[in-house]
């Protein structure tokens, strides 16, 4: 790169850093504060923070690897978790159930559901480690395509023995904690609204690139092989009208000592994808998504909230679409997959090449930031004040924020030296250790009986299923295999700990009905409210039912939509386009219309 293009990365980490500084004030007036904003941030602010961390460079990377190497049909593998259609969910009823709760964190939210006695607290206890572990591979996810995306650019020398990719990560997350452990989520909501805005121009210039692409009715891709085969990357052949189809198959050709082999048998894939998404969107999602829900105001805010952030995720498949196109116009200069994000943008000219650096270092630390944000507020709320010092003051609680914040970075950047590619730790996370919890967090809201030792035994017994098997697995193992490992012994454990432990005491699994209103076997707790509050309540969920089943398809055609744009495929863009357009008519009259009807409990 260019001076002119340091100067001008130089200047935005500059003006990052005076943000986060600047909102160092209010985020210091306390832990409700520090950690959700009093509640008191706006719905596109919230839309918009969400937006920019779910662009991170990890995902972009890995994304653009899978839309490169498989054309369209990679599309469908990011299913399990970079599509993010958990939002679907979120819009329609998750979203304002969490909100309703009331809690600051998913560990918090344990004791309303399980109670304040031994179970309750263990179960916090499990919720909270979780998360915390969840976060530091989280983070290192985030280190390992950060730093492999900035050492293209950067030039740094490998150092005390540590990798170039290391020192350049450490390097980016050292800016990014700098604001994000002296603003709290203030700091991280608006710094990411600035970076919103270096991403949205990113995506404009590489559109507008990438449509002036037309590739050839036959091309190469490179694809890596498996250790066992010699390791490296080898050519493979397809053609425009293959790489650009948008309907899904059954099977996939692909080399067999190819790593990307795992996905030959695709439509086994897309099941266990599906159901890893109908599974986690149903029961909720625990990670930093779901703070803006408890930082939202109302239900109407939360449905907002989230169809808001589903349009503006979707110009992630502009740009995802863009840096495939361009991608595969290069030919034989990509030979690694995970480096077609970084080679795309080394050919762009002076000063445009600084700022899409800049731009897509923006969303990898919008990412990072709401990341540990989410991750220390587990230490802090869930553990430090609930079992450690629970005379905690603000002052206290404030510090081991920081603390936490820290540690949880320094645990992360170590396991980077660990895993070498980007796509099995993501696979990892997505099918393997996060379906560990799966069953757990689906079984809370619709399974009365569902006590807090259930919970506990059910995430002990799928995250050490899914460490384990991880650990002996041989090389080439499918991520489906690992999601029915995790998921099954999740599972069990859950049933197993439940049905051999005392139930939760009614008074609680009352007052949880009744201020969250979930469906499920709630039949005795809900008998006890009134009759108009019962019809009140039946409607909506009747309501909620319907629209998930529209919101699904509406959010997968909407993306599918803005990455054929890129494309040019006509023919895909006029059927999805009308699809869509019905799909969110239905939408209107199923959902939207309904928003500023919140369901009041009377009695």
């Amino acid at each position: 790169m260019s001076s002119i293009d340091y100067t001008i990365i130089g200047i935005y980490l500059t003006t990052i850093v005076f943000i986060g500084l600047y909102m160092q004030r209010k985020a210091s007036q306390g832990i409700d504060s520090y950690f959700l904003g009093n509640r008191k941030l706006p719905l596109w602010a919230l839309a918009s923070s969400g937006m920019s961390s779910n662009l991170d460079i990890s995902g972009t990377m890995i994304i653009a690897a899978l839309i490169y190497a498989l054309g369209a049909k990679g599309f469908y593998i990011e299913l399990r978790g970079g599509v993010t259609l958990i939002m679907a969910f979120l819009m329609i009823y998750m979203g304002k159930w969490n909100r309703r709760s009331g809690a600051m964190t998913l560990a918090e939210w344990m004791e309303l559901r399980f109670g304040k006695g031994t179970q309750g607290k263990a179960a916090r206890l499990v919720a909270a480690v979780s998360a915390i572990i969840m976060t530091v591979a989280m983070v290192t996810y985030f280190a390992l395509g950060g730093g492999k995306f900035l050492d293209t650019f950067l030039g740094i020398e490998n150092y005390l023995g540590l990798p170039s990719e290391f020192w350049a990560a450490t390097l980016l997350i050292s800016v990014a904690m700098i604001y994000t452990v002296a603003s709290g989520l203030y700091g991280v909501v608006w710094t990411d609204v600035f970076q919103g805005f270096l991403i949205f121009t990113a995506i404009a210039y590489m559109a507008v690139k990438a449509f002036g692409i037309t590739l050839p009715d036959e091309f190469t891709i490179s694809l890596p092989m498996m250790e066992s085969a010699g390791g490296g990357f080898h050519r493979f052949s397809t053609t425009l009208k293959e790489w650009t189809s948008v309907i899904p198959t059954s099977s996939l050709s692909i080399d067999q000592y190819s790593q990307y082999s795992i996905y030959n048998l695709f439509g086994v894939a897309i099941m266990f994808y599906l159901m890893k998404v109908i599974l986690e969107g149903s029961g909720g999602t625990g990670n930093y998504m779901l703070q803006r829900y408890f930082a939202a105001r109302d239900d109407r805010e939360a449905g907002l909230l989230s169809a808001f952030w589903v349009f503006l995720l979707s110009f992630r498949w502009v740009f995802i679409g863009a840096i495939a196109v361009i991608g595969v116009s290069l030919g034989t200069k990509i030979s690694d997959p995970e480096l077609v994000l970084p080679e795309v943008v080394g050919t762009l000219p002076t000063g445009i090449k600084g700022f899409l650096v800049a731009g897509l270092m923006a969303a990898g630390m919008s990412t990072f930031d709401s990341t540990v944000n989410a991750g220390a507020a587990y230490w802090v709320k869930d553990i430090y004040k609930l079992y450690i010092n629970p005379e905690a003051t603000e002052k206290k609680m404030m510090f081991h924020s920081y603390l936490a914040s820290i540690l949880i970075v320094v645990f992360g950047l170590g396991l980077m030296l660990v895993f070498k590619n980007i796509n099995s730790i993501w696979g990892w996370i997505t099918m393997s250790i996060g379906s560990g919890l799966l069953m757990p967090m689906l079984l809370r809201w619709y399974w009365s009986r569902m006590n807090g030792w259930g919970f506990v035994w059910g995430t002990l017994s799928g995250m050490v299923a899914a460490i384990v098997f991880k650990a002996m697995a041989p090389e080439g193992v499918t991520e489906y295999a690992m999601f029915a490992v995790a998921i099954s012994a999740s599972l069990l454990g859950t049933v197993l700990g439940t049905l051999l432990t005392d139930p939760t005491d009614d008074t609680t699994l009352a007052r949880f009905y009744r201020n969250t209103r979930p469906f499920g076997s709630w039949g005795r707790f809900k008998a006890q409210l009134s009759s108009e509050d019962i019809s009140a309540i039946d409607a909506e969920n009747r309501r909620d039912i319907f629209s998930t089943f529209l919101a699904v398809p509406w959010q997968v055609v909407f993306f599918l939509f803005m990455m054929s744009l890129m494309f040019k495929t006509w023919w895909n863009v006029t059927v999805l386009g009308i699809t869509l357009v019905v799909l969110s008519i239905m939408l209107y009259f199923s959902w939207f219309r309904h928003l500023s009807t919140e369901v009041k409990i009377k009695g």
